[in-house]
C-alpha cells in the first residue's frame, strides 16, 4: 500500500472578511471500492475556478506570503456569501492525470496507470480521489494537458447546442466567442451545420474567428455594430443567445436586434412582435448590474445557464454520447489552447494571481500541480 501526501489549495472566507488563500498538505486515505486516486498533472483555471477561489475580493492590496495569500473581501461580498464563511474550500472544477492507487473494485483497478480526465472538483492539487465510474479514459495518445479541459469547456459548448434545439431554436449568439469555449462552439456548429452569430471585441479576435472559418463575426467595439448585429440576425434567423458578458447591455443590444428583424413588415403591436427571444447568460466577465432597456417586446425570456444542473437534465444515454463526442475529437474540436503554465508553487505569487486573475478572454491558464 502506497502512503500517499501532497498539497492542495484551499481558499477560507473568514468572519472578519478576510479571504485566505493557501497551500495546504494532505495525506490521502487508501483509496476503496469504485474510489481511484490521480496524480493531477494538468488542471486549466477556469473563470467559475477563480469565482470561488478569489470572487470579488481585491487581489491589488492582498498580502502575498510564502504559499499563502491574505486579500480583504468587500462587504456586501461578505454577507452575500455568508454561507462559506469558516470553510477551507478546495478549488479546481476539471483536470487529468494518471491513477496511481485503485479500490478493489474491477471498474476502479482496470484503470490503474491509465491517464484519465475528471471533473470532481478539489483538482488544484496533486492528488484527488475520485469515482472510477465518472472519469473519462484518455487516448493513448493523449496527453493529460490535452485532457484537463475535457469536460467544463466542452460540455458546455455541447450543452449550448442541446439546449438550441430543446428550446427550438435553430441559430446561436454567443458573445465572448474568441474564447477557448467560442472556438469550440464554432467548430461544433460548422461540423453540425449550425448558424452561429460570434460577437468579440476587437478586430484581433475578428481576425481570430474569421481565419477558423467563422462567417457572422461581428466586433462589439466597431461603430457599426449595432447594423451588422441586425445583418447577421437576419441572415442566420437566430433567436436564442448565450452571454458570457453578464453585466452591461449586451444582453438587452441583442434582444432588441432580435426584435427589430422578427417585427420587419409586421403589422404594430403594442406589444411587440411574437417572435420568442431567449437569452442565457453563463458568465460574468462583467460583474456590474444588467442593463435591460425593454425595447423588444413581450415575448422574451432572460436567464442563466449551468453546465451541471443542465447535464443533470440529460437521460444517461444523452449524457454518453456527449462525453463520447469530445473523448473522440479531444485534440481537434476540442482543443485548448494555453496561455502559460503554472506551477503549484507559483500559482499564489502576485505575479502568477495577476495574469490568471484578470479574466481577460480568449486567454487560459494551466495549472501544473506535480510540475
Amino acid at each position: 500500500m502506497i502512503e500517499l501526501r501532497g498539497r492542495k489549495i484551499l481558499t477560507t472566507l473568514q468572519e472578519d472578511g478576510r479571504l485566505v488563500v493557501e497551500l495546504a498538505e494532505e495525506k490521502l486515505p487508501q483509496p476503496t471500492g469504485h474510489e481511484v486516486v490521480v496524480r493531477v498533472d494538468a488542471a486549466p483555471i477556469n473563470p467559475s475556478d477563480l469565482g470561488l477561489l478569489f470572487g470579488p475580493a481585491d487581489m491589488d492590496t492582498a498580502d502575498y506570503g510564502e504559499g499563502r495569500i491574505i486579500a480583504t473581501m468587500p462587504d456586501g461580498a461578505r454577507r452575500a456569501m455568508a454561507a462559506r464563511v469558516g470553510q477551507a474550500m478546495p478549488v479546481g472544477n476539471e483536470g487529468a492525470g494518471t491513477v496511481v492507487a485503485a479500490g478493489e473494485a474491477t471498474e476502479a483497478q482496470a484503470l490503474l496507470g491509465k491517464t484519465v480526465a475528471c471533473v470532481a472538483g478539489g483538482m488544484f492539487a496533486q492528488y484527488r480521489t475520485v469515482d472510477a465510474r465518472s472519469v473519462i479514459v484518455l487516448p493513448d495518445d493523449a496527453t493529460a494537458e490535452q485532457g484537463a479541459s475535457a469536460f467544463v469547456n466542452p460540455l458546455t459548448a455541447l450543452g449550448f447546442v442541446e439546449t438550441m434545439k430543446r428550446d427550438g431554436h435553430s441559430a446561436i449568439v454567443h458573445t465572448a466567442a474568441a474564447s477557448n469555449l467560442g472556438q469550440m462552439l464554432l467548430r461544433i456548429t460548422q461540423a453540425d451545420g449550425i448558424p452561429l452569430v460570434n460577437i468579440v471585441r476587437s478586430p484581433a479576435q475578428v481576425a481570430l474567428l474569421k481565419d477558423m472559418g467563422a462567417e457572422h463575426v461581428l466586433d462589439s467595439s466597431s461603430d457599426d455594430f449595432r447594423t451588422d448585429l441586425i445583418a447577421a440576425l437576419k441572415a442566420t434567423g437566430a433567436t436564442l443567445a448565450f452571454d458570457a458578458i453578464g453585466g452591461g447591455k449586451m444582453v438587452g443590444h441583442i434582444l432588441h436586434a432580435m426584435e427589430q428583424v422578427a417585427s420587419e413588415g409586421q403589422d404594430y403591436s403594442r406589444y411587440g412582435s411574437s417572435s420568442r427571444k431567449q437569452a442565457y447568460i453563463y458568465g460574468a466577465l462583467d460583474t456590474g448590474p444588467t442593463i435591460l432597456n425593454r425595447s423588444f417586446g413581450f415575448s422574451w425570456s432572460v436567464g442563466g445557464w449551468l453546465l451541471f444542473p443542465f447535464l443533470q437534465s440529460l437521460d444517461a444515454k444523452t449524457l454518453e454520447g456527449l462525453r463520447a463526442r469530445v473523448r473522440d475529437n479531444l485534440t481537434t474540436t476540442f482543443a485548448s489552447h494555453y496561455q502559460a503554465r503554472i506551477s503549484l508553487d507559483d500559482a499564489l505569487k502576485r505575479d502568477a494571481v495577476m495574469a490568471y486573475n484578470a479574466r481577460r478572454t480568449g486567454e487560459k491558464y494551466l495549472l501544473l500541480p506535480n510540475g
